[in-house]
């Protein structure tokens, strides 16, 4: 989407240390800059010295502090769970076929080849975990940043240890810091869920299960379509966790429509609009019996729902009485708590 300057509008910035700022700007987030160089999160240099840029927001974001997972959980997923559970001992078969072994092969994999996010490494970037968490009421899981050309982020639950949350450095070159945000909590809303085990079986599928030696095939052969299924109406749940932080669809679709199409060279002339008009002609042109079958087709063996339709999905979600009646449950935060 092509960004224009506009009148300057005045934010509220929250330093890291929960001070409260003011400054004029404009609507234009900066985009997370990674490569083979460095990362940098919000961090510009001042002669020789590193500034900390902090989280800036037009108004106070929302906090949903009784939030229950069910208050945002899609139909589908609520339905593809209640099938999930029916299914005799795939709970107990998901979790002897992850097994310690294989858990300790992913654990120490994203360990060794990643960084890890905190305070004191990449701290705006946790700064945006922390405060998505907050706005869902839950604990901030650990965050790693791998290097990655393919723009991906995921979620690892392993028994006993704490979940964590992986971003490749492609997806933060694509995104805003908003969009960023965005994404951190759609991961948190699988974490609010409760998505567990069927979440981590799947998504070590879906990352290349069969580089973990001995266990890969195995875990293929069971994840069938039914685990498929209730993963892409997960996706759909989690997508409205992002709205939630986001408070904003454009930002969540925009999301999605950089994932499609997305990279940093066009990423201003990317229109959010045009994308949701794309997913409204796809509708039409898949409503017939051959675009149904068709359609069907196209994402019975994906583990994410298409782009257009979680755009359209999110779309229509933000203009609910559902959503609405959960934003008016919301507390703002004030500029006392933050002071």
């Amino acid at each position: 989407m092509a960004v224009s300057v506009s009148a300057p509008v005045l934010f509220l910035c929250y330093h890291q240390n929960g001070e409260l700022s003011r400054r004029f700007g404009h609507r234009r987030s900066k985009r997370f800059s990674s490569g083979p160089r460095s990362l940098s999160f919000g961090v510009e240099k001042v002669g020789k010295s590193r500034v900390r840029v902090p989280i800036c927001r037009a108004v106070p974001p929302l906090l949903f502090k009784d939030l229950d997972a069910d208050d945002f959980r899609h139909p589908l997923d609520k339905q593809n769970t209640l099938l999930l559970r029916a299914i005799p001992g795939l709970n107990e078969f998901g979790k002897a076929i992850l097994g310690s072994m294989t858990e300790q092969i992913m654990l120490l994999e994203n360990i060794g080849t990643s960084v890890l996010v905190s305070k004191n490494q990449l701290s705006d970037l946790h700064g945006l975990l922390v405060e998505a968490a907050e706005i869902l009421n839950i604990e901030a899981p650990d965050l790693y940043v791998r290097q990655s050309p393919v723009p991906n982020a995921y979620t690892l639950a392993i028994s006993g240890k704490k979940p964590f949350i992986v971003v490749h450095t492609s997806l933060i070159e694509l995104l805003t810091r908003e969009e960023l945000q965005a994404v951190l909590a759609h991961e948190l809303g699988h974490l609010k869920c409760d998505h567990g085990v069927w979440l981590t079986f799947a998504n070590i599928l879906t990352l290349g299960a069969y580089t973990v030696p001995a266990f890969g095939q195995m875990i293929a052969r069971t994840l069938e379509e039914q685990l498929l299924r209730w993963l892409r109406s997960a996706e759909l749940t989690c997508d409205r966790a992002a709205l939630l932080v986001a408070q904003d669809p454009k930002v969540v679709v925009s999301v999605l429509m950089k994932l499609a199409g997305g990279c940093p060279s066009i990423a201003d002339q990317l229109n959010v609009d045009a994308f949701l008009e794309q997913a409204r002609s796809y509708d039409k042109a898949s409503s017939s019996p051959l675009g149904w079958y068709i359609r069907n087709a196209q994402t019975s063996q994906l583990s994410h729902p298409l782009p257009v339709l979680r755009a359209r999905e999110i779309d229509e979600w933000s203009r609910s009485l559902e959503y609405r009646s959960l934003l008016k449950r919301a507390n703002r935060i004030s500029t006392v708590q933050k002071a």
